[in-house]
């Protein structure tokens, strides 16, 4: 079982981290911590030390309420990095939804696109098809960062994600992309309410089901906050169980900011599932 990326097999018997480097002056939890060249790349640095086998590089905020940010800033903040984080020897994956941006980070040695909007802006299919080794990761968001908190999901919460994943991996598949190259993320606190996004994790192993690596970020969300009373920076100990109900329930990549916790805590739970 495995996650082919462009310069790497992921191994999937082990869960894997994935860190992550917002180079970015306005993320929810970290914005202005990483935000030049230098300081990401010393980040990236100190994450793969911590256990990170993958690496999110991310330029543009996708928070609530997020204005989108220029293609040409997006670039600017983000090649460089990528440029310096390939030679650390782990997969590098960029987040973004702009198709030049796609293909501009493939082009700099990039390894997977995180795409929150599953790759349906118009060009991405086509940016990704030009690097037909690289990882997908496809999301499920529910309306757009500027107001997916203002307008929650209704309904059936989860028979609308299994459907819209269903829909968008079988586009891609039809587009010449193999499985294994496609990782599917149930796209926790887009779009969905507190509730929603429990729900969600108490059942994730029906979106597991339909046969694709699952990525899970629970990392410092703001659901995490609700149900503790906890600011972002104290949530460190609720981000950690999450990922590791997530694994429990099928997810084979955790997407964290905090890498060096969440890996002593894999390292528990993989002694108790005999693992080394």
């Amino acid at each position: 079982m495995f996650w082919q990326t462009t310069r790497f097999q992921i191994d999937l018997e082990r869960p894997q981290i994935m860190g992550i480097v917002n180079v970015t002056p306005d993320s929810f939890s970290d914005g202005g911590q990483h935000d030049t060249t230098a300081k990401a790349l010393a980040h990236c640095e100190q994450l793969v030390k911590e256990g990170a086998s993958i690496l999110d590089l991310g330029a543009e905020s996708t928070r609530p309420g997020a204005t989108p940010l220029p293609l040409e800033a997006e670039l600017a903040r983000l090649l460089p990095v990528i440029q310096g984080a390939v030679s650390l020897g782990v997969a590098i994956s960029v987040d973004t939804y702009k198709p030049q941006v796609m293909q501009a980070a493939l082009d700099a040695g990039a390894d997977i696109i995180n795409d929150i909007w599953g790759f349906r802006q118009a060009g991405a299919l086509q940016a990704v098809a030009a690097h037909p080794n690289c990882g997908l990761c496809l999301m499920h968001m529910h309306g757009e960062p500027s107001t997916m908190q203002i307008t929650p999901m209704q309904g059936d919460v989860l028979e609308q994600i299994q459907t819209f994943l269903l829909q968008e991996t079988a586009r891609l598949q039809e587009s010449g992309v193999r499985s294994e190259r496609i990782c599917i993320d149930p796209g926790y606190g887009f779009g969905k309410t507190v509730a929603q996004n429990f729900e969600l994790l108490a059942h994730q192993q029906d979106i597991v089901d339909l046969g694709f690596t699952l990525l899970a970020g629970w990392s410092r969300k703001s659901s995490l906050g609700a149900v503790t009373g906890l600011a972002v920076h104290e949530r460190l100990i609720p981000s950690v169980a999450a990922a590791l109900l997530a694994l429990e329930r099928g997810a084979r990549v955790v997407r964290v900011h905090d890498v060096k916790e969440t890996a002593q805590a894999l390292q528990v739970w993989r002694a108790m599932h005999g693992q080394k």
